[in-house]
C-alpha cells in the first residue's frame, strides 16, 4: 500500500484483500476490485478498508467509493459467509455474545470511518448496490448513481439483520416507516425512486457517473477548507437537536469560523 506521504497522483496497486486506494491531492479513490464476482465483500476487505481509514493523510478532504466493473458492489461474498474461516457465521455462532459483538463491531470500522467529519464522502454507485455494497453507500455523505443502479437491504433474505452502520442514515435519508419496509422485505430499488425518495445525491446516465463524481469533488474542493467540516457538522446529529440546540451549534461554529478566518482563533 502506498505510504501516507504518497505523491499525487500515485496509486496503490490492488492486493488480494480486492480494495485499491489511489490518491490525487486532497481527493482519495476507494475503489472495490473484485469485478469478477461484482465486488462481494469479505472480511478481508472489511479489515483494508479500516486500514485506509487509519493511514489516510490529513491534507485529504473528499474520499470517493466506487467499484470497479459493472456493479457497486453485490455484498457479503455468500462463500465466505458459508465457509469455515474466522469469520464465517458458523464461526461467528461459536462466539459468546460479547465476542461475537466484537467482531461486528469491527467489521462495522471499516463502513463508520466514511462519516468523520473532517472528509466529505461520496459514493459513485452502478449497478447493485445489495446488503452490505447498500449499506457502505449509505456510510458516505452523499451518493451519485448510475441510471442503472439497484439498491437492496437484502440481509433479511439470509435470516440476518442489517449491521455495517446503514440503518440510522436509511432512516434518516427516507424516514423510519419507509427504512422498516426496505429492510424486511429486501426489495430492489432502482435509481429512479432512490432519487424520488432521498436516497440519491443525482442520478445520470451510466456514461456520465465518472464526469459527474469529479465534478461534485471539484466543487467541495472550492469552498475554504476550513468551513465544509465546519458545515457538515451541523447535520451530523441534526435529528436529535432541538431548534434551540440547533440554533446553538450554528452559532458555536460560525464562531469558530470568524476567529480562524480572522486569526483570533487558538
Amino acid at each position: 500500500m502506498t505510504p501516507d506521504n504518497a505523491e499525487p497522483g500515485s496509486a496503490v496497486p490492488a492486493d488480494e484483500a480486492g480494495v485499491r486506494y489511489d490518491l490525487d491531492g486532497p481527493v482519495a479513490t476507494v475503489t472495490l476490485c473484485r469485478p469478477e464476482v461484482l465486488n462481494a465483500q469479505t472480511p478481508a476487505m472489511w479489515a483494508e478498508l479500516a486500514n485506509i481509514s487509519r493511514k489516510l493523510p490529513g491534507d485529504v478532504r473528499v474520499v470517493i467509493v466506487r467499484g470497479e466493473g459493472r456493479a457497486f458492489s453485490a455484498g457479503l461474498d455468500l462463500s465466505v459467509a458459508r465457509g469455515a474461516g474466522d469469520s464465517s457465521l458458523t464461526t461467528l455462532a461459536q462466539l459468546s455474545p460479547s465476542e461475537c459483538a466484537d467482531r461486528i463491531a469491527g467489521f462495522q470500522s471499516a463502513f463508520t470511518w466514511l462519516r468523520n467529519p473532517s472528509i466529505v464522502t461520496i459514493a459513485a454507485v452502478r449497478g447493485h448496490a445489495i446488503g452490505a455494497g447498500f449499506q457502505l453507500a449509505l456510510n458516505c455523505d452523499m451518493r451519485v448513481l448510475a441510471d442503472d443502479a439497484r439498491f437492496s437491504m437484502a440481509e433479511v433474505t439470509l435470516g440476518l439483520v442489517p449491521d455495517l452502520g446503514g440503518t440510522k442514515r436509511l432512516s434518516e435519508l427516507v424516514g423510519p416507516s419507509r427504512a422498516l419496509e426496505i429492510c424486511v422485505t429486501g426489495r430492489r430499488i432502482p435509481a429512479d425512486e432512490a432519487d424520488r425518495i432521498g436516497l440519491a445525491t443525482a442520478v445520470v446516465p451510466a456514461a456520465e457517473l465518472e464526469g459527474a463524481v469529479s465534478d461534485l469533488s471539484a466543487a467541495i474542493l472550492n469552498a475554504p477548507d476550513g468551513a465544509v467540516p465546519e458545515i457538515k457538522g451541523l447535520f451530523s446529529g441534526i435529528g436529535q437537536r432541538s431548534y434551540a440546540e440547533q440554533d446553538r451549534t450554528e452559532r458555536e461554529a460560525q464562531t469558530r469560523r470568524i476567529r480562524d478566518l480572522l486569526g483570533t482563533g487558538e
